[in-house]
């Protein structure tokens, strides 16, 4: 029986065990030891920022971040709708509540032409989540918000070592939030960091995800922090896995490269793909169904399970989820349409060439069964 090909993988191809293991040698393996300051400046060394704060998990690092810009009861926040639950849920935690907007149809993320009409009195800050890997149109963005007076979180969760411009996605807003979940380009296991380039906001994000206790005198809480702390343990894993940072995001383009060869003139198929003037990290490699087989997407997915090929659908817009249904302002269509069309195929770094070809010769078979 041939072997089931997931969705996901880890590649633990560097240095991973020998700093995990040096970690259990010295008994540093809760979130105090030399990996964390270490994993911390390599990082804003690659993310070209100043400052970057590690800490438990990529939802962890948005409610940080949110936290640190004051976010607060009786606040809005502006997010896209198409996003993982995280980028709401966070919002929720600091007790504000989120505004949804609609995607655009090239790029799936944040629509800059509606998110002018999200904004009110009560807007404190936009999340824009760089989807799948793929950067915002973080210009117009930024000139709304600038406009506006408003903060820019930027939730780069799914987008390490992407670029807008020249530049790295989480260094353009006033505040960036990454993920290093098992999943992601880049893993610590569990694991997420926020990076900025304003001193003062990664003061107050180390002051909120260490319980609040004051730096310069031991068990003094001056506020109600979080134990949002990373540990030694799980930098020691992301410094192995950031040393070679340029292999894993290489891999996910040479990946979302032959995917789109592969799969070339295949009708009914539509590759996510990247937009001009920026660099997708192809978290992961996601196909929108179009035509008669746009409606036949969970079929064919689920044929594709029994084929041995694990896929993902394209996130739940966050209007359609029971806890946030009441606060949607009118149809999202653009979001709607593409979470009920797209999926993610297998997108992991260690995806050998026969497993690929296997993967689009399936898809292919799968669509002529189901026309």
């Amino acid at each position: 029986m041939r072997k089931r090909i997931p969705v996901a993988a880890p590649a633990l191809v560097g240095n991973e065990r020998k700093y995990a293991q040096e970690c259990l040698d010295s008994s540093w393996i809760s979130s105090n030891g030399k990996y964390i300051g270490l994993f911390e400046e390599s990082f804003a060394r690659f993310n070209e920022v100043p400052h970057a704060v590690s800490c438990n998990n990529g939802t962890a690092a948005i409610h940080l971040a949110l936290m640190a810009l004051g976010v607060g009861p009786g606040d809005e926040v502006v997010t896209p709708t198409l996003t993982f639950v995280a980028t709401a849920n966070a919002v929720v935690y600091c007790g504000a509540t989120p505004v949804f907007v609609d995607s655009e149809e090239a790029t799936w993320n944040l629509d800059p032409a509606k998110l002018e009409a999200a904004i009110g009195k009560r807007t404190k800050a936009i999340v824009v989540v760089h989807l799948y890997g793929q950067p915002a149109d973080m210009d117009a963005i930024l000139a709304i918000a600038r406009r506006h007076g408003v903060k820019v979180v930027e939730d780069a969760a799914e987008a390490h070592g992407a670029t807008y411009k020249g530049r790295k996605v989480g260094s353009l807003g006033d505040i960036g939030a990454f993920s290093f979940y098992g999943n992601k380009v880049i893993t610590t296991g569990e694991g997420g960091m926020v990076v900025t380039g304003d001193e003062r906001l990664a003061a107050r994000v180390r002051l909120l995800k260490g319980q609040g206790m004051d730096p310069a005198r031991r068990y003094w809480f001056p506020v109600v922090g979080y134990n949002y702390r990373m540990t030694n343990i799980e930098a020691a894993i992301g410094l192995g896995q950031l040393e070679k940072i340029d292999w894993h995001i290489r891999r996910r383009r040479e990946l979302a490269a032959r995917y789109a060869e592969l799969l070339e003139g295949v009708e009914g198929v539509e590759l996510h793909r990247q937009a001009p003037q920026t660099e997708h990290a192809y978290w992961m490699t996601t196909v929108r169904l179009r035509g008669e087989v746009a409606c036949k997407r969970d079929v064919i997915m689920e044929v594709m399970d029994r084929r041995g090929v694990e896929t993902r659908p394209v996130f739940h817009p966050m209007h359609t989820l029971p806890m946030y249904a009441s606060l949607a302002r009118g149809g999202l269509p653009v979001a709607e349409a593409i979470a009920a069309s797209g999926f993610n195929l297998p997108s992991y770094a260690l995806l050998e060439d026969d497993d690929q070809k296997y993967v689009c010769d399936a898809l292919k078979d799968v669509l002529r069964e189901c026309r």
